[in-house]
Protein backbone atom coordinates (compact mmCIF):
# COMPACT_ATOMS: atom_id res chain seq x y z
CA UNK A 1 0.00 0.00 0.00
CA UNK A 2 1.22 3.08 -0.56
CA UNK A 3 2.84 5.61 2.10
CA UNK A 4 0.20 8.12 1.85
CA UNK A 5 -3.25 6.19 1.55
CA UNK A 6 -1.93 4.10 4.68
CA UNK A 7 -1.59 7.50 6.92
CA UNK A 8 -5.17 8.45 5.40
CA UNK A 9 -6.44 4.76 6.18
CA UNK A 10 -4.73 4.25 10.07
CA UNK A 11 -6.14 7.99 10.21
CA UNK A 12 -2.57 8.94 11.52
CA UNK A 13 -3.37 11.96 9.03
CA UNK A 14 -6.77 12.85 8.40
CA UNK A 15 -6.95 13.35 4.63
CA UNK A 16 -4.92 11.84 1.65
CA UNK A 17 -3.99 15.07 -0.09
CA UNK A 18 -2.70 16.50 3.22
CA UNK A 19 -0.57 13.38 3.62
CA UNK A 20 0.41 13.94 -0.31
CA UNK A 21 1.50 17.60 1.17
CA UNK A 22 3.52 16.43 4.48
CA UNK A 23 5.24 13.69 2.38
CA UNK A 24 6.42 16.10 -0.22
CA UNK A 25 7.85 18.76 2.17
CA UNK A 26 10.14 15.57 3.97
CA UNK A 27 8.33 15.57 6.93
CA UNK A 28 7.77 11.91 6.88
CA UNK A 29 10.36 9.37 7.33
CA UNK A 30 10.38 5.46 6.48
CA UNK A 31 13.31 3.75 7.88
CA UNK A 32 15.14 6.87 8.69
CA UNK A 33 14.93 8.08 5.07
CA UNK A 34 12.56 10.68 3.67
CA UNK A 35 10.01 9.18 1.49
CA UNK A 36 7.57 10.42 -1.38
CA UNK A 37 3.95 9.13 -0.85
CA UNK A 38 3.94 6.94 -3.13
CA UNK A 39 7.03 4.61 -1.14
CA UNK A 40 5.21 1.20 -0.93
CA UNK A 41 5.02 -0.03 2.85
CA UNK A 42 5.39 -3.36 4.39
CA UNK A 43 5.09 -4.83 7.57
CA UNK A 44 7.92 -4.12 9.92
CA UNK A 45 8.33 -0.53 8.68
CA UNK A 46 8.92 2.46 10.99
CA UNK A 47 7.51 5.74 9.92
CA UNK A 48 8.13 9.00 11.86
CA UNK A 49 5.91 11.76 11.23
CA UNK A 50 6.86 15.24 11.73
CA UNK A 51 4.30 17.60 13.23
CA UNK A 52 4.23 21.05 13.85
CA UNK A 53 5.51 20.44 17.44
CA UNK A 54 6.93 16.94 17.87
CA UNK A 55 7.71 13.94 16.10
CA UNK A 56 6.34 10.55 16.46
CA UNK A 57 6.95 6.91 15.34
CA UNK A 58 4.87 4.25 14.51
CA UNK A 59 5.39 0.11 13.46
CA UNK A 60 3.56 -1.09 10.79
CA UNK A 61 1.55 -3.69 11.71
CA UNK A 62 -1.03 -4.93 8.75
CA UNK A 63 -0.82 -3.46 5.62
CA UNK A 64 -4.51 -3.40 4.47
CA UNK A 65 -6.00 -4.48 0.78
CA UNK A 66 -8.26 -1.04 1.36
CA UNK A 67 -9.93 1.05 3.36
CA UNK A 68 -10.80 -0.49 7.28
CA UNK A 69 -12.99 0.95 9.71
CA UNK A 70 -12.62 3.32 12.53
CA UNK A 71 -12.07 0.53 15.20
CA UNK A 72 -9.76 -1.34 12.84
CA UNK A 73 -7.32 1.47 12.52
CA UNK A 74 -5.88 1.25 15.66
CA UNK A 75 -4.79 -2.33 15.00
CA UNK A 76 -2.90 -1.43 12.00
CA UNK A 77 0.11 -0.07 13.70
CA UNK A 78 2.16 0.29 16.86
CA UNK A 79 3.32 4.15 17.88
CA UNK A 80 6.86 3.91 19.75
CA UNK A 81 8.54 6.41 21.96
Amino acid sequence: MRLDKFLKVSRLIKRRSVANTVSEMGRVMVNGNPSKPAKQLKVGDIIEIEYANRVEKFEVLTVPGGNVSVQEAGTLYRVIE
